[in-house]
């Protein structure tokens, strides 16, 4: 932890007196981080920002709140706070992460800081990196998240991506920092929670200082990633100008910078969303680009549409009235029809707006979509299978929906679930086993 603190006092170019933000929930990582940044503020004169978000989802938020702006009150750091009072209907972490970054630049310009310091460390470096590759990515995608960023007015910097939770907490044990502990980062509902209590500390088993070569691994694909940038970018006026892609031309190039072309693409206009992006999103695009259908529209997470028409393609957040989809369901999706189908934990519903499956009998990752000629569903309670063009039919449901009424199938192509409508035999009962549960409101 010596080297952090080093890193911080020298290697930033820190000067007397200047402003720096350092994002704190109060728990051992943050507060680690936000004491040694006190540390070097008393070296430098510095004003130290602690910018502090309440998310208002659990009870113990105003207590640590208070339990934060008490430590900056003794240790003379300015204390800045905000809390989210209601959220929209987007996906919940990606909504909280994108509210509390926005803050945090505020906070940043308001004070005219040029870092915004994040207590990001080796495990959650590796964590990141192992659940997109199983989840698929970009090649920056893969590389998790850098040491520094630039954001053109200011930087964010993570000084303990190089060491581990265990230093973190022997920090702060040695140090005799308080903190506070969120109940929620245990329960394995959620995924970084199995990545970080699971699959992590077996890898550690092979080799205690793995961090560091998941940190290797980490600058190099970014190297790699910048490389081909700079290609890509030699190009990128002539094949994708105002951001209108030429598919003629895109269609002449090797397809490894056709596929960066595509991340470019998925990159510019999800910018800090992009972890709703995987590899299936690209290969959707892709194959849309080379196939011979002239006219197609994909949608794709966040309300955002993929319209190829004859030569041209875009990507684009305005609503369109028709047109063929397919979206993962990962935690919450945004319909075209305006309705939503997200992942649940718990429901006490039994209609045909709430669908429950084993994921043993399915191939994941599930999948939404429009409907397409010959699909069939096998309805639970029925021998056979039936037309979902007869569903719809005989549930009346008019000409004009049926176009981008959703279809719910796993990756192998079996429909398990037509929202609202009808249920597949894959359907569980309540006193059935499932592990999986979507509602569709």
């Amino acid at each position: 932890m010596q080297e952090v603190y080093e890193y911080i006092l020298n290697g930033l170019n820190l000067k007397y007196g200047d402003s720096v933000v350092v994002a704190v929930s109060g728990g051992p990582d943050s507060m680690a981080l936000l004491h040694m940044v006190s540390k070097v503020k008393k070296a430098l004169d510095l004003e130290v920002v602690c910018a502090h978000v309440n998310h208002n989802v659990r009870r113990e938020s105003a207590d640590e709140k208070v339990f934060v702006e008490k430590f900056c009150k003794k240790n003379n750091i300015v204390f800045e706070y905000m809390k989210i009072e209601e959220y929209g209907d987007d996906n919940f972490h990606n909504e909280a992460r994108s509210r509390r970054y926005n803050y945090f630049s505020k906070i940043v310009k308001k004070y005219k800081s040029s870092y915004l310091f994040t207590a990001h460390h080796g495990d959650d470096l590796m964590e990141t990196i192992l659940m997109r590759i199983v989840r698929g990515s970009t090649l920056r995608g893969y590389s998790g998240f850098s040491k520094i960023v630039d954001m053109g007015t200011y930087k964010i910097v993570r000084p303990f991506i190089d060491v581990t939770k265990q230093d973190i907490l022997n920090y702060d044990k040695k140090n005799k920092i308080s903190f506070v502990t969120d109940a929620s980062n245990e329960k394995d509902v959620y995924t970084r929670n199995r990545f970080r209590k699971y699959i992590v500390p077996e890898i550690k088993k092979e080799d205690i200082k793995v961090h560091h070569k998941f940190y290797k691994f980490s600058k190099t694909l970014l190297e790699y990633n910048d490389y081909i940038d700079r290609q890509v970018k030699k190009i990128i006026k002539e094949v994708y100008p105002q951001g209108v892609l030429n598919i003629d031309k895109f269609l002449e190039l090797d397809k490894v910078i056709q596929m960066k072309i595509i991340y470019y693409m998925l990159e510019h206009i999800y910018q800090d969303d992009l972890m709703l992006i995987t590899d299936h999103h690209a290969q959707i695009i892709y194959d849309m680009l080379n196939s011979k259908k002239p006219n197609v529209t994909i949608y794709l997470p966040n309300n955002i549409r993929a319209i190829k028409t004859y030569h041209t393609f875009i990507l684009t957040k305005k609503q369109e009235v028709n047109g063929e989809y397919e979206i993962d369901i990962m935690d919450f999706v945004n319909l075209p029809n305006g309705k939503n189908i997200e992942v649940v934990k718990r429901s006490s519903l039994t209609d045909n707006n709430v669908c429950r499956l084993n994921s043993k009998d399915l191939v994941l990752p599930l999948r939404v979509r429009s409907r397409r000629d010959g699909d069939r569903m096998n309805i639970k309670g029925m021998l056979g299978s039936k037309k979902i063009k007869d569903i719809f039919i005989n549930e009346k449901i008019p000409t004009s929906e049926r176009d981008i009424y959703p279809v719910v199938e796993d990756s192998s192509g079996k429909i398990v679930w037509l929202p609202g409508l009808k249920k597949s035999k894959f359907d569980k009962q309540k006193d059935e086993k499932y592990d999986i549960i979507l509602r569709y409101y």
